[in-house]
């Protein structure tokens, strides 16, 4: 886990917690939080998930999804900035991942949020394994 007074990077085998997440960025200065859940869904491409599995090279997993939280700080001026993600086997409806971020007005949370999602898919070597009643796949990392 990192953390550092207003970043929180955190990956977990065990439940994430969107109120945990929230607690974090919560700030009298701001106006806005935005929140980013991603879910384990039951199909992707037509055929039907039984679970996820997930996979991480932590080191380098946590800096990066620290970058991506800086990049997020000084791009659009936010407060603080919470980044979850779970590894182990998940089954539908857990949850995966949880951005949230904190600013002092909305647009630059819900640009934030897209950023960070859209770059830890890219970057952060977190990989995902599809498991279907006639077998599994490992996929492009990331919910």
């Amino acid at each position: 886990m990192l953390e550092m007074e207003n970043i929180d990077i955190q990956i977990q085998d065990t439940p994430l917690s969107i109120n945990s997440c929230y607690d974090f960025v919560a700030t009298d200065d701001c106006g806005g939080i935005d929140l980013f859940v991603g879910t384990v869904r039951n199909s992707t491409r037509g055929k039907e998930v039984m679970s996820l599995s997930f996979e991480a090279y932590i080191p380098m997993a946590e800096s990066e999804m620290n970058k991506i939280a800086k990049e997020i700080i000084k791009k659009w001026q936010a407060r603080r900035v919470s980044i979850h993600h779970r590894i182990g086997d998940l089954g539908i409806g857990e949850i995966a991942v949880i951005i949230a971020v904190s600013a002092p007005h909305r647009e630059a949370t819900f640009a934030a949020c897209k950023y960070a999602i859209d770059t830890l898919k890219e970057t952060v070597p977190i990989w995902k394994k599809e498991i279907f009643h006639d077998g599994e796949v490992w996929v492009a990392a990331h919910p």
